[in-house]
């Protein structure tokens, strides 16, 4: 019988546990890290499957930070042959196998295209890469309002986002079916240089 994992404490503690760490004695991530995990192995709220999984949600995000701000000790990953920061993924490996990947999409758009490329090539976490979706890849396509100067639409993206980096198979996978909000631009074979420049300092805040 499958263990239930109650996610919602799970998340509260680790949201509990993270906020409550003293930034001016830990100030250091890798210190941080340590002493919120053992924390959370300590907590007696919380199953032994559950506290690795605050574990983990722990470390998606130390790793986030290690390769951020380029702070932390570096591994040696075996597949790409390149120091990287993740633990729980490399880095490296991901934005590779992305690149291997530019040829398979297009959006038309050479400047959108070039965009969303070195946002991908900058990426630092397999939850939080853009991507250029295929209209083909979208259904149930509903109107729900009009905002500012755009259309906003409703829509189920097939296959859904990608949510992590499969060690042993060498690919991202992705969520699944997930519901998602449409907002239309105008004049985008118009936008000038700065526009451009917008929407990537938009997309690196993002990713």
């Amino acid at each position: 019988m499958a263990t239930t994992i109650r996610k919602e404490l799970v998340i509260a503690v680790h949201n509990k546990i993270v906020a409550s760490t003293d930034f001016n004695v830990y100030n250091v991530a890798t210190k941080r890290y340590e002493f919120q995990k053992k924390t959370i192995l300590n907590d007696e709220s919380l199953t032994l499957i559950e506290r690795k999984e605050a574990v983990k949600l722990l470390t998606v995000y130390y790793d986030y930070q290690k390769i951020l701000y380029n702070e932390g000790t570096k591994r040696f990953c075996e597949q790409c042959q390149q120091d990287c920061f993740a633990t729980l993924y490399c880095e490296c490996c991901t934005r590779i196998y992305l690149k291997n990947h530019f040829s398979n999409w297009s959006s038309g758009n050479d400047y959108i295209d070039d965009l969303i490329q070195k946002c991908q090539l900058e990426s630092l976490r397999p939850d939080k890469i853009i991507e250029w979706i295929p209209y083909n890849n979208l259904q149930n396509i509903k109107y729900i309002t009009k905002g500012g100067c755009s259309e906003i639409y409703s829509a189920n993206w097939i296959d859904g986002p990608y949510i992590e980096w499969n060690c042993d198979e060498q690919q991202l996978k992705r969520l699944g079916t997930q519901k998602v909000i449409l907002k239309t631009l105008k004049n985008v074979d118009n936008a000038n240089k700065n526009w451009f420049d917008k929407v990537r300092f938009f997309f690196k805040n993002y990713s």
